[in-house]
């Protein structure tokens, strides 16, 4: 069973212009979060979706630095350019990823996945959103061909172009929809905000990573940063008065 994760890349942004190049530990988060997506032990192949405006040149640039497939398309349809990149690397389940989440912990990765793979039978959709448990910004979303596949047939909002799986998660009397939650019993959904959607949020990414990131050890972990931000309330401060806000 292929795996595609898809990574969604653009320079544009409503609330944070140039995200994907901005620097956590020295380097642009787009390549932080590559790190990121690679130490999950799960098997799958990765490729940066952007767009072919020239404005997405430098994301363009920064993937073939760092060799990671980057593949430009449709700028106005995000549902398309992942339709695309199914058909196109014969695609079994597909997954989404986001610079929203450059702290996303390998091993959510892992979880949500071994649930996709293990009950494709059993699941058209799995993520750990519906309902989320882990700090915003660990978030994953599966879907499968079929799936996939009827969204992209069927969806005709603009929202429902851009939130490629919203299609299908909105529809529980048509698809089967399954649930990884956080395995300590804990909820931190909307009292860790770990996405980065805003400058605010920005911000405490860049503390974050200047805290824990090493050359020696470049992939930090959930609970590290659990641990940090305890010790270090003026880190979670930085972006608290967002609390509640929308993740994307």
């Amino acid at each position: 069973m292929k795996t595609l994760v898809v990574l969604d890349a653009q320079m544009s942004d409503p609330h944070l212009a140039g995200k994907a190049l901005l620097a956590l530990a020295g380097a642009p988060l787009l390549e932080r979060l590559v790190q990121r997506l690679l130490s999950a032990e799960s098997d799958f192949q990765l490729v940066v979706s952007t767009t072919a405006r020239a404005e997405d040149e430098p994301i363009l640039e920064l993937c073939r630095r760092i060799d990671v497939r980057c593949v430009p398309g449709n700028q106005a349809d995000r549902l398309d350019r992942q339709f695309q990149l199914m058909c196109n690397l014969g695609a079994d389940l597909v997954a989404t990823a986001s610079t929203d989440s450059p702290l996303i912990d390998p091993s959510v990765i892992d979880r949500v996945l071994a649930l996709a793979r293990n009950g494709p039978a059993i699941f058209d959709y799995v993520s750990n959103l519906r309902p989320p448990t882990y700090p915003a910004g660990n978030d994953f979303e599966v879907m499968s061909a079929d799936a996939l596949e009827s969204a992209w047939k069927e969806s005709h909002s603009p929202e429902e172009r851009n939130h490629v799986a919203s299609f299908v998660w909105k529809r529980p009397d048509r698809f089967r929809v399954g649930n990884v939650t956080w395995e300590t019993g804990l909820d931190y959904s909307e009292s860790h905000r770990w996405v980065t959607v805003y400058p605010e949020d920005y911000q405490f990414a860049r503390a974050v990573y200047d805290e824990l990131w090493s050359v020696r050890r470049p992939v930090f972990r959930l609970n590290d940063i659990i641990k940090l931000t305890s010790s270090r309330p003026d880190l979670p401060a930085l972006n608290a008065h967002l609390l509640g806000q929308p993740s994307a």
